[in-house]
């Protein structure tokens, strides 16, 4: 395993991610493909043996039941102050007015409630994420400041939103000697490269480390264009994200793996890896087989022709993965 530094911070993160909403009580929540605890614990436990230490969950995922499998399994197999633990706050977690959303009310109280499912005194990483439009970002950044000066946070992050609003909650921040965001958890692989129009210049500028999530989109990369899976059959948000003119990127994935003799998820996890703003590819897996293929493509490198094939056929895509 590789490791580096989280961003412009001091923190070593493995240079991939543990993407965890592949974990949680299939029954709970809107993701029936999950596995159950005992069919995600082995998972865990390979990623730790194969040096993975960077973990990520959110509050959301199978309603909570992702947070306890995870924190169970890592308070069993590993060491708490070699974990990076990550989770997230923003979405829908109980009816009612403030059961969602980035006020200081819901902050404040969804980040106590991910402490007990987590079963841990503080997250190493607590990030927001979406983009709240009815909660004026200075409160955001206020709360989220509190937190960590209270001792249950020790580095903020966001997830997907427009790069001038990023920009406008680092200057809130900063202009208030706030703690500021030092990584970006934004939508970014072969299928989807909006980001690097703005975002990722913006990070790179900031020094704040991106650890995108579906570096694989979805799956797509892995396989042929017409085929499914169990998750793709129920994936709603999913189906709202890629192209029919996608499909030449996916025979280019599918050619590069073929003439280098390795699986697909490889080539295109190389591909995000390569760029020197990724910290970490967030990379959720369901089978022993999907994790050996992310730490393996740590060692592939693209030569630049192949590189020129599989970008040369990307089309633009509008604004995708926001809500």
């Amino acid at each position: 395993m590789d490791y580096t530094k989280l961003g412009s911070t001091g923190m070593d993160v493995s240079r991939i991610c543990l993407g965890c909403m592949s974990f949680g009580i299939p029954e709970r929540g809107n993701h029936p493909w999950t596995l159950d605890p005992e069919a995600s614990r082995p998972l865990i436990r390979q990623a730790l043996e194969a040096g993975i230490t960077f973990f990520d969950t959110a509050n959301v995922y199978s309603d909570g039941t992702s947070e306890e499998i995870v924190g169970r399994a890592l308070r069993e197999f590993a060491d708490r102050d070699q974990i990076v633990l990550a989770t997230k706050v923003h979405g829908r977690m109980r009816p009612g007015p403030n059961g969602a959303g980035l006020s200081r009310k819901a902050i404040l109280a969804e980040l106590d409630a991910s402490l007990r499912r987590l079963g841990v005194d503080y997250v190493d990483l607590y990030q927001i994420h979406r983009w709240d439009d009815r909660t004026p970002i200075s409160e955001t950044m206020a709360a989220l400041h509190e937190t960590v000066v209270a001792g249950k946070v020790r580095y903020l992050g966001a997830s997907s939103m427009y790069a001038w609003q990023f920009a406008k909650a680092q200057h809130v921040a900063e202009r208030n000697g706030w703690t500021r965001f030092v990584s970006m958890q934004n939508h970014y692989n072969l299928l989807y490269r909006e980001e690097e129009r703005e975002m990722l210049p913006l990070c790179a500028d900031l020094g704040v480390g991106a650890i995108p999530w579906s570096p694989l989109a979805r799956g797509r990369l892995t396989r042929d264009w017409d085929a499914g899976s169990a998750r793709s059959e129920t994936d709603e948000f999913g189906k709202t994200l890629y192209l029919d003119s996608d499909r030449v990127i996916v025979e280019r994935v599918a050619e590069v793996a073929a003439e280098r003799s390795v699986p697909r998820a490889q080539v295109a996890l190389a591909w995000v890896l390569r760029n020197p703003v990724v910290s970490a590819p967030i990379v959720g897996v369901t089978k022993a087989s999907h994790l050996d293929d992310a730490v393996a493509a740590l060692q592939l490198e693209l030569t630049a022709d192949e590189v020129d094939r599989l970008e040369s056929g990307y089309q633009p895509h509008p604004i995708a993965g926001f809500r």
